[in-house]
Formats: C-alpha cells, structure tokens, sequence
C-alpha cells in the first residue's frame, strides 16, 4: 500500500515539474488563470463548438467593422460644417433592400451549421455504456448500468471533492474528487442525469457537456471521448450554499484499463 501511495506521490510531483516546465504542450482540460479561450476540446461535439464559434467571431468582426466605418463615415461628412445644407431625401429603396437582406443571408449561412452542431448534440448513437448521474446537495452519484456484482447489484458510488488540507502535489484545488468516472476512450457513452432534491447542472467543458439535472426527471447526453486524460467540471447551477464545491471529474483511459478498472471495483463492491 505504502509503495501504491509512493509511486502515486511522484506520478504528481513529475506531472505538476512538467506542467510548469512546458506549459504549452500540457493539454488545457480544466480552467486556468486568466482564462479566456475554451478548454481543449476532446470530444467531436466540442470541437464543433469551437469552430462554431471562430465561424460566428468572423461575421462578428466583419459587421462590427463595417458599422463602425459607416457611423464614422457618417460623422465625418454630415456634420454642420462639411453640409450646412440639410439633405431632404427621406427613401432609398436600393439601400434599404440591401441592409435588410444581407442580415438575413448572413443569418441563413450561420444557421446551417448551427442547426448541425445542434443535431449531433442532441443524438444518441448506439451507446456501448450507460452511466446514471444524479445530483445531490452536494456530491454526485454515478451507476454503471451495465454491469452487476455476484449479488446482482450494480456498479454504484457516490464522489465527493476532496477537502484542500488533503490534496497531494499536482491535484487541483476544488476539482479534485475521492471517485473518478472512467470511461474508455474511442467508444459511445450514455449519460442519463437526473438529480434526488434541488437542481443540478452536470457539466464538463472539455467533453462539450451541460446536462440539467432535475428532480423526477430523466436528461441524458451523450459522449465520444477521442484521447486518454483527466476532464474536470462543476455543477453549473446554484443549487445551494456548497453548489461550488461539487466538482466532476471524468478520466478517460484505453479499453484494457477500462475493462480492468470495472472488475476491480466490482471485485470491491
């Protein structure tokens, strides 16, 4: 036991000296300083979201630009000085066709990829695994309903944050929880979400998931994690005086560990 806790201990200690060494080529999967951008994606549904959301940023730029030449424009060149006679034109019917359609073109050509980003959000492609997440105040249970121990109960626990007086080095101060969800990487996954007294919001940035979690009511979502990691969220709805120390933390492995992970904790159950 003692060597287990050693070898967790400098497993750490070397991925915090390589995280502050080489801070770029360490994958953002939880919020950090200052943070402005996105998380990295691992998931397609995120990475649709984020070129989503570059695509949208660029007709942003394009009318913000342009509104604020033709409001400089027209600043400039109608005050009283460069026109001390007032124009009596009241109509433009070429101009007033042109800003009303160009709004909706450029509506149109955002809605295409939108309403398909939406879609592939919404759907659930043959899931090979299905885990229940319900909300509590204020930790998280999980069920694999998939599996069953020798007295025909499912793979069940409960995840708790683990208090800041016992993080070990390289842990990350209320994200950390005593129970992972490990998922395997390169597979679909069910997530049913529901929660057992007030509202929840289970949601990880990195996976591109924001799921309500509501008494007496069944939500679910799907994910197709695409590389092996350590994914952190929180409850995104206030759900009480602890609503932000309800952390979630989703660990991503390969399919041998994954199969081994499952019949050591149904071993233990």
């Amino acid at each position: 036991m003692s060597r287990t806790i050693f070898k967790k201990e400098k497993w750490n200690y070397l991925l915090a000296t390589f995280a502050t060494l080489y801070p770029n080529l360490v994958r953002c999967d939880a919020a950090e300083n200052w943070q402005v951008g996105f998380q990295d994606p691992a998931t397609p549904i995120m990475e649709g979201v984020i070129n989503l959301h570059h695509d949208l940023m660029f007709f942003l730029w394009v009318v913000l630009v342009f509104v604020t030449w033709m409001l400089l424009r027209t600043l400039w060149h109608f005050t009283y000085t460069q026109n001390p006679i007032a124009s009596l034109s009241n109509h433009g019917t070429l101009i007033e066709i042109i800003w009303t359609t160009t709004p909706a073109l450029i509506l149109l050509i955002i809605a295409i990829p939108s309403f398909s980003l939406l879609y592939a959000m919404d759907e659930i492609i043959s899931p090979a695994i299905t885990i229940k997440t319900l909300g509590h105040q204020w930790y998280w249970s999980y069920e694999y309903s998939d599996y069953m121990n020798q007295s025909d109960e499912f793979l069940t626990f409960d995840s708790y944050m683990i208090p800041e007086d016992e993080l070990e080095l390289g842990q990350l101060r209320l994200l950390e929880v005593d129970n992972h969800v490990v998922v395997p990487t390169n597979t679909h996954i069910r997530i049913i979400v529901s929660a057992a007294d007030v509202l929840h919001s289970w949601a990880v940035p990195s996976l591109g998931i924001k799921c309500d979690a509501i008494p007496g009511r069944l939500n679910q979502t799907s994910m197709f994690i695409k590389r092996e990691g350590l994914y952190y969220g929180q409850c995104s709805e206030i759900c009480g005086v602890n609503h932000g120390f309800m952390p979630i933390v989703i660990e991503s492995v390969s399919l041998p560990n994954y199969v081994t992970w499952i019949y050591n904790k149904l071993l233990n159950q």
